[in-house]
């Protein structure tokens, strides 16, 4: 009987469904996201193609419901605890300024205002000695201020506890028995790390999220348990690995990019099968636009980042995103146009919907150039109204002051040129040179933009994978099950023994099997990965040097010198470095099926579906009209050309070749075909 391995990416037009059948090739399904029930959205979209829901074995999800409960300030209202002495320091933040000239500069508004942040008397000092009881009475107008003000989560943050949590520990235990159903939220289950402001943050965004997501995910599993599914959710983290959904309730923190990692954990896939080390992922959906890099096959991650001002730590896939996709809305801003960030959405959508949507967007300016077709969309599944979208094209274009066909084109330039400036500012910025990267780009609108963006920035390749509208979805089934765990150990490497690094990380091993066992993984599935953040003495901030299993001090020094030069441009072979953190990620190998690749049988004779007019730079042409399922390996093509399929659609202008490569990837160059 065929089983399925099943994963859902909840974006904010589409849910995306990518179905792994034990016995046969991997197929898609895209539905309209519903908003008012995203579970929803997932279950129509599975019940589609997997009528009994007990054949799935394996499920993994992708939610953006954190991320946007913060984005939209839709989370709990939280109470922070804080050690005596010390409770201003998470208001009153860092004093850096990102924006030194903006004389409208203002402090990122915090989570927590002074007026809930809560002090409580005990300290512990920096070696873990207790200079003062954890004082219990205390937490008594904590409680009774909770209980009165109707307060569902509550974040401990006390000095010194990444290293020593036993009074964090302790203020659970109090702060349970007192208030059963309240989110408990400790900093150094959070960020077991050093730095006490962006601790506090990290623990308070996490109680900020964590009603939200816990009544999400509970919400999400019992509506797939009454359906008859019995193996269990899984949820993408943002450190490119899965947990379990019961793990993801007590730190949803670790969830909030759980959606846009999984593209760029399917790109580090996609390097190794398409032997293509360096790649430039782009993800362009109906509301935003993600974009990452692949370096020498791996996945570029990040110990810490930034929400809108607040810091997080936490280890992350590197993502940055803006608000431009395929339903951004172009507006007139007294007489400039503009394009986004604002998003029509699945409903009432882009014009060309026809659900009452009245305002051009990016994908309305594409069926108005022909480069999409009223049946473009999810295999003629869904049909574009093409008088609504020249009724809202040609409308702000009379505004503006323009010619309609002009305004589009316009439309679609302005969206690439700030999608293209983003792709800037993580390589040419960071000193990466992007014409030596393959851009991959996928997400529903992402293929229609790629060659566009391409020449922007003077690449020379564009490769669009297998059902690129759910590449993301599709990345979530080639990971495994993953818990990073960090150790604090400040330390001058000139006085720290291979012995002893030996065995602290063996220490931390035996936590992550622990905690990977209790997910469900066998311990022969289980393999580790070391690191170490560090620096030169005296530095604020460090370098995290992967470690191998044989510990070397002297080779270790060596790596970090390198690393530093190739980040910062020098380098001081002779200074003295020093251990600042230990950290080890656990993984648990999933369980995944033999691969059955779909093989497109003929010579690709009937590939071409039709022609159609279409304006590329300023002219109209006949282009021709390809369907993606029929165009075997080695299948090659002149542009203009547009290339159709379930999931998205591909733009090929003139001047551009495409080709199929043996991964049945579509591979576009400029000139002449390879």
């Amino acid at each position: 009987m065929t089983k399925y391995h099943v994963s859902a990416d909840i974006g904010g037009t589409f849910t995306d469904i990518v179905i792994e059948p034990s016995d046969g090739p991997v197929f898609v399904n895209k539905v309209p996201t519903t908003r008012e029930n995203p579970a929803l959205g997932v279950i129509n979209g599975i019940k589609d193609v997997v009528p009994d829901l007990a054949d799935i074995e394996y499920f993994v999800h992708g939610t953006t419901v954190g991320l946007n409960a913060f984005l939209e300030r839709r989370g709990e209202r939280v109470l922070l605890v804080a050690t005596a002495g010390a409770g201003d320091s998470y208001v009153i933040a860092r004093g850096n300024r990102d924006a030194l000239y903006d004389l409208r500069y203002s402090k990122p508004a915090q989570l927590v205002p002074r007026r809930d942040v809560h002090e409580v008397r005990g300290r512990l000092a920096w070696d873990g000695r207790e200079i003062e009881p954890l004082n219990e009475a205390d937490f008594q107008p904590i409680i009774d201020k909770v209980k009165a003000e109707n307060i569902n989560a509550v974040a401990v943050c006390l000095l010194h506890s990444y290293a020593y949590p036993a009074h964090e520990v302790r203020a659970r235990e109090i702060l349970k028995a007192a208030l059963p159903g309240v989110s408990i939220s400790l900093s150094h289950d959070v960020a077991r790390e050093w730095r006490e402001y962006e601790r506090a943050s990290s623990a308070v965004m996490n109680a900020y999220v964590a009603p939200v997501v816990e009544r999400y995910l509970l919400s999400l599993q019992e509506q797939l348990l009454e359906r008859g599914m019995r193996s269990g959710v899984h949820i993408m983290q943002s450190s490119g690995g899965v947990t379990t959904a019961d793990t993801a309730r007590e730190k949803p923190v670790f969830t909030l990019l759980s959606g846009p990692v999984g593209g760029t954990i399917a790109g580090a896939s996609l390097a190794k099968r398409a032997r293509r080390p360096n790649l430039l992922c782009v993800d362009m959906g109906g509301t935003s636009f993600d974009l990452s890099l692949v370096v020498d096959g791996e996945a570029s991650t990040t110990l810490e980042t930034e929400l809108e001002g607040l810091p997080l730590l936490m280890s992350i896939v590197d993502i940055q995103t803006i608000g431009t996709g395929g339903g951004s809305v172009a507006w007139l801003d007294n007489d400039a146009v503009r394009v986004g960030p604002r998003s029509a959405g699945s409903v009432p959508g882009p014009a060309c919907y026809g659900n009452g949507g009245t305002e051009p967007t990016v994908t309305d300016a594409n069926l108005y150039l022909g480069r999409l077709g009223a049946r473009s969309l999810l295999s003629g599944e869904m049909s574009l109204d093409g008088a609504a979208t020249s009724a809202a094209i040609e409308s702000l274009a009379e505004r503006a002051g323009m010619q309609p066909v002009a305004f589009a084109e316009g439309i679609l330039a302005i969206s690439n040129a700030a999608m293209a400036d983003a792709m800037r500012t993580i390589t040419v910025s960071e000193g990466v040179d992007p014409r030596d990267f393959t851009l991959v780009a996928f997400g529903g609108a992402g293929p229609m933009a790629a060659v566009f963006l391409a020449e922007e920035l003077d690449i020379r390749e564009v490769l669009i994978p297998r059902f690129p509208g759910t590449f993301s979805a599709w990345g979530m089934l080639q990971t495994d099950l993953r818990h990073d765990l960090t150790l604090s150990f400040f330390r001058p490497a000139a006085a720290v023994a291979p012995e002893e690094l030996q065995g602290l990380f063996a220490e931390l091993e035996t936590e992550g099997r622990e905690a990977v066992m209790q997910e469900g993984i066998p311990a022969d599935r289980i393999s580790f990965l070391r690191s170490a953040d560090m620096r030169y003495s005296g530095q604020e901030y460090t370098i995290n040097i992967p470690l191998p299993d044989a510990l070397d001090i002297a080779a270790l020094s060596a790596r970090f010198h390198d690393a530093h030069k190739q980040r910062h441009g020098h380098s001081s072979p002779e200074a003295p470095i020093e251990f600042v953190n230990l950290r080890l990620a656990a993984i648990g190998a999933i369980s995944k099926y033999d691969e059955h690749p779909h093989q497109v049988t003929g010579d690709g004779s009937d590939a071409v579906i039709g022609q159609r007019e279409a304006v590329f730079r300023g002219e109209t042409l006949a282009t021709q009209v390809l369907r993606r399922d029929r165009l075997p390996v080695g299948y090659q093509a002149t542009g203009p050309a547009i290339v159709e399929e379930q999931s998205a659609t591909t733009v090929l202008p003139d001047g551009w070749q495409l080709r199929v490569d043996e991964e049945s990837n579509l591979i576009l160059t400029r000139g002449t075909a390879a």
